[in-house]
């Protein structure tokens, strides 16, 4: 039988362009109550993000794929909960979920941009009322990387060593896998946290797609998804925008890969029938099969890494969402939601 195939695109390199100038707002706290906004070009599409190194490569991908299509677009930085923070970490009674979104979806509800650009795995379950997630371009390697200080495995790093991460699902996999590890508490963009790498860390984790995008691949080793399972949408990008600007969304359609909405529209309707936030261990990848089947692998944590509950089912490519929710269902029937409430405990 020929080998599984995990589901990732290999997107070319952006052509030598010069970017439109990006510009800069900051939506007002009570934006949602202000009064839309028109486009006075509707021939230059605005198009929000973040404004670190990683936001800015994803957006400026979509600005290329744009105008690969004969589409005119600026970016529009907008500064978000997450970016003001000095360490971006969820306050109580948040779940994580829209520190990096928040803003940038207030900002698209009033007008001021025409579509966001997102890592889906940094979106909520539950995308705001209005909204709608137009198109999935394209998908990198959605497998997490290992960055260490001594070109090490995580089976052959040194009993006892550091390793970095700001996620609960990593942590409880790596714990899993590795009970004599010491994990602590990483934040900051991509080449902050590689830098930390070698110092007072002995390695790190991050999403191996964030890593490629910025020609930093050489740095991490490609985990097996098996043992630490991506998060839902990990390595694909997201286009959102608004329900009614159908100009907007006919434009967007031509972008949107039906193999890659498929597979993530699985693995987040399994993350949304979990009710799993960013306090929870949950992961959710599709695979490929040699028979041409989808197969998606749903795997929920302790906090602790000390039990984890599997499932995988075949992928209805007619309705993706029922096959999430199905694989949801079964971890929830073995007992996950006592999982996700530890995890809330102690987050």
């Amino acid at each position: 039988m020929p080998p599984t195939q995990h589901l990732f695109q290999q997107p070319p390199e952006p052509e030598a362009t010069t970017p439109s100038p990006a510009r800069l707002i900051m939506p007002h706290l009570q934006v949602l109550f202000h009064r839309r906004t028109v486009n006075p070009n509707r021939t230059t599409l605005r198009i929000g993000t973040r404004g670190s190194t990683l936001a800015r490569w994803q957006a400026g991908r979509v600005q290329h794929l744009l105008a690969q299509k004969g589409i005119a677009s600026e970016l529009v930085i907008i500064r978000t909960s997450g970016d003001r923070r000095s360490i971006p970490k969820p306050q109580p009674g948040e779940t994580g979920k829209g520190l990096f979104t928040k803003e940038i979806e207030e900002a698209l509800l009033a007008g001021e941009i025409d579509l966001a650009v997102h890592s889906l795995k940094d979106l909520a379950s539950e995308i705001p009322e209005g909204l709608t997630l137009a198109a999935f371009p394209e998908r990198e390697d959605p497998r997490d990387a290992l960055v260490t200080s001594g070109n090490w495995t995580l089976e052959n790093l040194p009993r006892g060593a550091t390793l970095g991460t700001s996620s609960l699902r990593r942590k409880a996999a790596l714990l899993a896998a590795r009970e004599d590890l010491k994990i602590v508490e990483l934040r900051g963009n991509v080449p902050t946290r590689v830098a930390r790498v070698g110092k007072d860390l002995d390695g790190a984790v991050l999403a191996l797609a964030g890593l490629k995008r910025l020609g930093l691949e050489s740095k991490g080793v490609p985990l097996d998804p098996e043992i630490l399972p991506p998060a839902p949408g990990q390595g694909a990008l997201a286009v959102e925008a608004r329900c009614d600007d159908r100009a907007t969304l006919a434009l967007l359609a031509s972008l949107d890969d039906p193999a890659v909405r498929t597979a993530v529209e699985a693995e987040r309707a399994a993350l949304r029938e979990l009710e799993g936030g960013c306090r929870a261990a949950i992961g959710a990848y599709c695979t490929q099969q040699g028979s041409g089947e989808l197969v998606l692998h749903v795997k929920v944590f302790a906090p602790d890494g000390s039990r984890s509950l599997a499932a995988q089912v075949t992928v209805d490519r007619r309705d993706p969402r029922a096959s999430g929710r199905a694989a949801a269902r079964e971890l929830i029937e073995r007992g996950a939601r006592e999982l996700i409430r530890q995890a809330n405990r102690e987050a």
